[in-house]
């Protein structure tokens, strides 16, 4: 056991796993060109750990020493999500842009389950043991680990009730191997991950008029498991050119329809099953972890608009107008709105009676939801200090055609700034804010995870009220027997 390189995990994918994108199966998805940016860039992180200049930020060793990426060590103090907090920044300040699913988020929910190993065990004591056993391994092995949470969209009266159970993921059959599953969720990066911790839906556990049992399970599949099929979305930055979008054709995460057709799912392998009470408690947990380093993305979003608006200005000399000055503000304070809530979050931090180290649920959830509800709105902003040439400036062939290059440094050239410098500048704006890539992550950070109304029931119910109540009960001379029980 180690930590893998850049090419062990590539080299890791080639597990004959079922693979389908534009029209074809895929043989070596290393090298497919609708993958291999996005797994260079998992590739990169992998032998970051490996680098004297980033070991003491990107590893750290588990109790009996051995040595293990900073990511999948589970936080027991303070220090330690501080530390998650300084692995993400300086992973992200090294790739040159924003990546969520690189496995450090969605090992937080695995840490959510160990925190419930008590009421899972009221069920079956394997099932702790299992959690325990898979974090370790996790760590141990460097497994890229995924999860697996959003279910297809359709009739809602057909996803439980319809034909073959409906098309809600949900246990068909048991034997002495295992459990047989069968339905389908969405996830992103499942096609070039080595696993994924698959969970019940979001939904109405207490509805005694169905039979939800076999919908509430959830466990670790491996993403090469026989029946197990990945149809992937066409990628947006496909066919671009790096120079003209350099976000979309590095960045951009491949989403998959995960199709379970009848997989077997080892016992040891299985986290809890036919257990109402789990699936609820876990729906309304799991993200107690992982949300941290999801804001942490989000606060990286915002040092890019920031940067972006800041160099575009910065050419003209517009930054020492009063009104410019005023929306650079604007969209600082949205980001250090983000960094205290992150920050709070820490220092706040609770101890959980899985002995975990807790970032504070409130702070981090009302984070998440002003970093999203704000995001277009400073977008927009970002858009006017950028300027309308963010939607005219031609390709960079175009700028470097030799026959009228003379026009172009006439007319792009500012000061300092060549007419190549400042194309590349506006083509990484355009990229950030206006492209198809730019449009698919507003979306995807709004559902990720959780969609907005499970967002806000979840920053609602970790919020303690009552001390609002009884300031006002006290101060209004109120009794005590008004509040509702």
């Amino acid at each position: 056991m180690a930590l893998l390189t850049g090419q062990q995990y590539k080299d890791s994918l080639n597990d004959g796993r079922e693979v389908y994108i534009d029209g074809e199966r895929v043989s070596n998805i290393a090298e497919h060109p609708a993958f291999k940016p996005i797994i260079d860039v998992k590739a990169r992180m992998y032998d970051m750990n490996h680098e004297e200049k980033y070991k003491h930020i990107t590893t750290a060793k588990l109790e009996d020493g051995e040595e293990v990426c900073r990511a999948y060590k589970m936080p027991e103090t303070k220090e330690d999500l501080t530390a998650i907090r300084t692995y993400v920044e300086t992973v992200l300040d090294d790739l040159g842009g924003v990546v969520y699913r690189v496995g450090d988020e969605t090992i937080g929910e695995m840490w959510s389950l160990y925190d419930a190993q008590d009421r899972l065990n009221e069920i079956d004591p394997t099932y702790a043991t299992n959690i325990r056993n898979h974090i370790d391994r996790i760590a141990r092995e460097d497994i890229f680990h995924v999860s697996a949470n959003t279910d297809p969209k359709g009739d809602r009266s057909k996803l439980i009730n319809g034909e073959d159970g409906g098309t809600l993921l949900h246990v068909v059959s048991e034997n002495d191997k295992g459990i047989i599953v069968r339905g389908a969720k969405f996830e992103t990066a499942a096609a070039y991950a080595h696993q994924a911790f698959v969970k019940p839906t979001i939904s109405n556990w207490s509805n005694t008029s169905v039979n939800m049992e076999p919908y509430a399970v959830g466990f670790i599949c491996d993403m090469g498991a026989p029946g197990l099929k990945h149809i992937c979305r066409s990628p947006v930055g496909s066919g671009r050119n790096p120079e003209n979008y350099p976000l979309s054709t590095k960045f951009e995460e491949i989403d998959t329809l995960l199709v379970f057709d009848d997989v077997l799912i080892p016992w040891e392998n299985v986290l809890f099953h036919n257990s109402l009470e789990s699936a609820k408690y876990i729906r309304e947990t799991v993200h107690r972890y992982s949300a941290f380093n999801y804001v942490l993305r989000l606060l990286k979003r915002a040092d890019y608009l920031i940067g972006a608006a800041l160099l575009n200005v910065e050419q003209t000399g517009l930054t020492k107008i009063p009104a410019v000055q005023e929306k650079l503000t604007e969209l600082i304070t949205y980001r250090q709105t983000i960094n205290a809530h992150l920050t709070a979050a820490v220092s706040e931090a609770e101890n959980t009676d899985g002995g975990l180290m807790m970032p504070n649920q409130s702070l981090l959830y009302t984070g998440r939801i002003h970093a999203l509800k704000h995001f277009p709105a400073m977008a927009h902003l970002t858009r006017e200090l950028v300027g309308g040439q963010l939607a005219v400036t031609p390709d960079m062939a175009t700028m470097t055609d030799p026959q009228i290059k003379d026009y172009v440094d006439r007319y792009y050239s500012v000061g300092k700034w060549s007419a190549e410098d400042r194309a590349k500048l506006l083509y990484f704006a355009r990229d950030l804010l206006n492209s198809s890539y730019a449009g698919h992550q507003v979306t995807f950070e709004l559902f990720a995870q959780s969609p907005p109304f499970a967002q806000s029931a979840a920053a609602f119910k970790n919020y303690d009220l009552e001390a609002h109540r009884n300031m006002v009960l006290k101060a209004a001379n109120l009794a005590p027997h008004l509040v509702q029980s």
